[in-house]
């Protein structure tokens, strides 16, 4: 044999902050963060802020501002880009290709940074610019979602849609920090608070059974928005999800994807619905599915089924959207899976459950269960509105 080899590791670390009110002249937080990274060349900080954070905190850009005038690590970039918020900005390529000559137009290499505020779908979107611009900017995101601050914000994951299809422009680049600040979870709209814990009960079906009976018995507080719940499950589900991505595969070279339990009916939900369905709950719905289905082909007992379905909809998630059901074969949603494994690559790989807390890949599913998955749902659904209206009344 006649050949050079070369093999070589890269190590990454981050670090997730916890704390309230980031950008408060009294909290030292980012500042310090910027001295214990020291630097002899200039650096600069671009803020991209999802355009529903600044509505709902209009004196955000003001105490950036302020804040970074007292900061001198770091020289901050004289724009703050407002970027709309949601799927939509996944959507326009656009918006990539604006944030990509911001970054020509003020100089910010390697040496600088690009911060990101605002939900998931913009931190994707800000992520996958700062990771193919000059072959890696040092990325920091500050998420202001449930769902960003504890699943899709502090992963490595980066990306936009293309072509109609989830994530099929992409990077895995870890940022160099995460900072959560809870007094953006204040301002959310019941949806999007309660959108996010579907994450943590997928993580917990799949990962941890006492962590999924806690969210059972906090499901009052949760709905409730307790403050203190929330910040225990944004932490607990948000560690669950670093010590995966720390495992044998943070980059998904293979075929498996446990973190993907219930995403692979939730990605095309999203679409069909030209996502107006909010990722989490199309998870909610994907979990549910997955769980009924998992209980029919004899993995998982009914009854574990029945507390699965029992705290989603005791957490307000619809679970029976029309858009979901699959009626027969030919039902839209069923062409979710050969798009997923069309993403993903390899065999079909879907995780199904064996227990709360424990899963099972397989590599095929039966169309037929799938729809009487779907049936047993929508009966679950119809006698507990029945119960639920019973209840009221009396």
């Amino acid at each position: 044999m006649n050949y050079l080899e070369q093999s070589f590791s890269v190590k990454f670390d981050y670090k997730i902050y916890f704390t309230s009110s980031l950008f408060e002249l009294g909290n030292p937080l980012l500042a310090d963060f910027f001295k214990g990274r020291p630097s002899a060349a200039l650096r600069k900080i671009f803020f991209v802020i999802d355009g529903g954070v600044t509505e709902k905190h209009p004196n955000l850009q003001e105490a950036i501002k302020t804040y970074f005038n007292q900061c001198q690590e770091v020289q901050l970039v004289p724009e703050i880009r407002i970027v709309p918020g949601g799927e939509a900005s996944k959507n326009d390529t656009a918006l990539f290709e604006q944030l990509v000559e911001a970054v020509n137009v003020y100089g910010i290499d390697r040496h600088s940074y690009i911060a990101a505020i605002g939900g998931g779908a913009v931190l994707d979107l800000v992520g996958y610019a700062a990771a193919v611009s000059h072959r890696g900017i040092k990325h920091i995101r500050i998420p202001t979602t449930v769902l960003s601050q504890n699943d899709s914000g502090i992963g490595v994951k980066n990306g936009i849609n293309y072509k109609g299809k989830k994530n099929f422009l992409g990077t895995f680049a870890p940022p160099v920090a995460v900072f959560n600040d809870d007094r953006f979870l204040e301002t959310l709209n019941d949806r999007d608070y309660r959108s996010g814990i579907s994450e943590a009960i997928k993580v917990a079906l799949i990962k941890d059974p006492e962590f999924f009976y806690w969210i059972e018995a906090h499901t009052a507080a949760l709905a409730a928005r307790d403050p203190e719940s929330m910040n225990y499950l944004i932490r607990r589900c948000a560690k669950l999800h670093l010590d995966h991505i720390a495992g044998d595969d943070p980059f998904e070279n293979g075929s498996a994807r446990p973190l993907d339990f219930g995403h692979w009916s939730a990605h095309k939900l999203e679409q069909l619905s030209n996502f107006t369905v909010l990722h989490g709950e199309a998870v909610a719905m994907g979990i549910a599915l997955d769980s009924v289905y998992s209980f029919l082909t004899g993995l998982l007992s009914e009854e574990k089924a029945l507390r699965i379905l029992q705290v989603l909809s005791s957490l307000n998630f619809s679970i029976s959207d029309p858009i979901i059901q699959i009626k027969d074969s030919g039902s839209a949603i069923l062409k979710g899976l050969a798009e997923f494994q069309e993403h993903l690559g390899g065999l079909l790989t879907i995780t199904l459950l064996t227990d709360i807390g424990s899963g099972k890949e397989v590599h095929e599913m039966d169309h037929q269960q799938l729809i009487n998955a779907s049936a047993y749902i929508a009966g679950f659904t119809k006698e507990n509105t029945a119960l639920n209206s019973i209840r009221h009344e009396s």
